[in-house]
Order: C-alpha cells, then structure tokens, then sequence
C-alpha cells in the first residue's frame, strides 16, 4: 500500500516539475512549484522523516515560494516573452536530454539498498545540532542571496515605475 502512495505522490512531483518548466504563464509556475514541493514534503513523509516535511512545507512551499512570486511581481514580465523562443532551444533540449540519460545511467547503476523495513531513528537534539552548528552559515548565505534577488526585484520595479 505504501507502493502506491509513493508512486502516486511520485507522479505528482513529476507532473508539477514538469509543469513548473513547460507552462508559459509565471505565476501558475510558480502554483505548480507548491504543488511539486507538497509532494516532496508527502515522500518524506512516506520516507517517516517528518521534520524534514514540517521543514518542506513551511520553509519551501511557503517561505521560499511566497518570495519568488513576491520577485516575479516586481520584475518586468513583458520583456520576457520575446527571450524564451530564441536561437538557442534546440541546444537546451539536446542539454536537457544528456542530463535525463545521465540521471537515468546512475539510476540504473546505483546499488540501492534493499533493507526498507528497518527505520533509522535520527533524535531531534542532533538535528538541531546540525542545524545550529554546522549549517548555521550556509543557511545564513542562502537567506542573504534571496534577500538580494528581492532588493534587487524592488531596485528593478522602482525604476520602471519612474519611466512611466
């Protein structure tokens, strides 16, 4: 029964990927971004690592999405839409093919391990030392980076707003 979930919920990461890449419109990439992260939330889950989905869900599907869509709104969208048929898709399709033959060659040649029954327990007290101690730092970066891109996102609109 679990199978079924995991392949279901799988489909769902897959379709909203898939979706966040083809669609033309911004915001509903964006919409379909929540619903590929819900989903990576819903295997971990699956997986019984639940902090990491409280973490999947709160940090990425609201943090970080809610500040995409947030930059997305403040840049000019119009001149976007001229840059995505260009010269260069065909070479970023034979691109995309190399990556997914590569992803699915180590796949294919991982030796995965077989013993799902056993669960390991991880204590929070080590996550929370992880967390604090050896990932403080990156995970200070990572914040200053997008709030970067949002100033940026605001520099950007203020000065559209004054060429009007």
């Amino acid at each position: 029964m679990t199978q079924v979930f995991f392949y279901l919920i799988s489909a769902v990461v897959i379709a909203g990927a898939l979706g966040v890449v083809l669609v033309r419109n911004v915001v509903y990439a964006a919409l379909l971004l929540i619903m590929s992260l819900m989903g990576v939330a819903g295997i971990y889950i699956l997986l019984s690592v639940e902090f990491l989905a409280l973490v999947q869900v709160l940090v990425y599907g609201g943090a970080v999405t809610v500040l995409v869509l947030f930059a997305l709104m403040l840049t000019r969208t119009g001149e976007l839409k001229e840059k995505l048929d260009g010269e260069q898709k065909p070479l970023a399709a034979v691109a995309a093919i190399a990556l997914l033959g590569t992803f699915l060659a180590m796949i294919m040649q991982t030796a995965w391990p077989r013993d799902v029954n056993q669960l390991t327990v991880v204590p929070f007290t080590d996550i929370g030392d992880a967390l604090f101690n050896r990932w403080a730092v990156p995970f200070e970066i990572a914040s200053g980076v997008l709030l970067v891109a949002l100033i940026g996102a605001v520099v950007i609109a203020m000065q559209e707003e004054g060429e009007r």
